[in-house]
Order: structure tokens, then sequence, then C-alpha cells
């Protein structure tokens, strides 16, 4: 049985090096784990309690719990907007804590990886995101980290999947989730 691994890009731009990254975790991830990329982040409208009524729940907020539900583990990838994570992300994160008492992602083993334009790599974005999944319920694991600085020139030329560094990383990361993911469940 594979570990499922519901990943969320908290970019919506189609060339998105972050985007590219999770492409790379599913392309690189050994046979026992899936890698599964929400495709329908940008249609989760903002939360608001009063749409968020049993038997009207938004669509795509009902699919994006769904998908949390049925996933070992939850990987986010995410770069950095104005020194924090988008808004896109922490609003699938709103969704996927409530109604309060019934988060989606309680106890789902979590970790925060991502690129961003800065020498840092999205540390400050990455580190909100930790909080943000460690308030919403999700035991975020701390020793997962991915942060890939200066992706603008690093990645010019190169897609990530063709960096073996990284794919080296990438694999690391997915392994320790997975592997975070299977001791929750034996």
């Amino acid at each position: 049985m594979s570990t499922k691994v519901l990943t969320l890009v908290g970019s919506l731009r189609a060339g998105s090096v972050n985007r590219q990254l999770a492409d790379t975790a599913a392309l690189t991830a050994g046979d026992d784990v899936d890698i599964v990329i929400f495709d329908g982040i940008g249609q989760v409208p903002f939360y608001n309690e009063d749409i968020d009524v049993e038997g009207s729940v938004p669509e795509a907020a009902a699919a994006l719990r769904a998908a949390a539900a049925s996933a070992d583990a939850l990987l986010l990838v995410c770069p950095e907007y104005n020194g924090t994570m988008p808004a896109v992300l922490k609003n699938a994160l709103d969704w996927l804590s409530r109604p309060f008492g019934t988060s989606a992602i309680s106890g789902t083993p979590a970790a925060v990886i991502g690129s961003a334009f800065g020498q840092y790599g999205g540390v400050w974005a990455h580190d909100d995101a930790r909080k943000v999944l460690g308030i919403a319920g999700a035991r975020v694991i701390d020793d997962v980290r991915l942060s890939i600085g200066g992706s603008v020139s690093r990645f010019a030329e190169i897609h990530p999947k063709d960096d073996s560094e990284i794919v080296e990383q990438l694999r690391g990361v997915v392994s320790t989730l997975a592997g975070e993911a299977e001791a929750s469940a034996a």
C-alpha cells in the first residue's frame, strides 16, 4: 500500500518554480509514495463561516477537504509573497481547519518546502506556514526543511527535475514525510 501525500502549491502561476518542485517530487517519489497535487486551490473561495454550512459548502472547498481526509500526509510547496505565505495557501488551510474541532488535517504529518527569489528561499513564509499548520491541528515535521533561494537564477535555464541536488533533497523530504505517515498509521 502506498502513502498518499496531498500536495498544495501556493503559487497559481503556470510556470511557477514551486509548481515545478511539486511536479519533481511527484516524478521522483518512490513507488510506495503517491504525490497528489491538488489543482483546484485557486477555485476555493475565501473562507467565510456563512458559506461553510453543511449541505452548501462550495464544491472546491468540499473537494479540498475530501482530498485532505483521504491523504496520509500533507506537503505544502510555498513561495514567499511580501515576506509571508501566499493568501491562496493560507485560505486553503483555513478551510481545512474548520469547522472548529473537525479539522481535516488534525494529526496529519505535514511539511513545508519551497523556493523564492531571495537568498533565503522563503524561510519566513515557510515558518508562517508551519505555524498555521500546527494551529490547524496538523503534526508539523519540523526537521523537514527545504528552502531554495535564488530561484530566478538557479532555475533560469534548468528545471528542478534536472538538478540532481534538488532531486535528492526532494526525495529526502518525501521519504521522511512518508515515514512519519507510516509511523502515525501503525
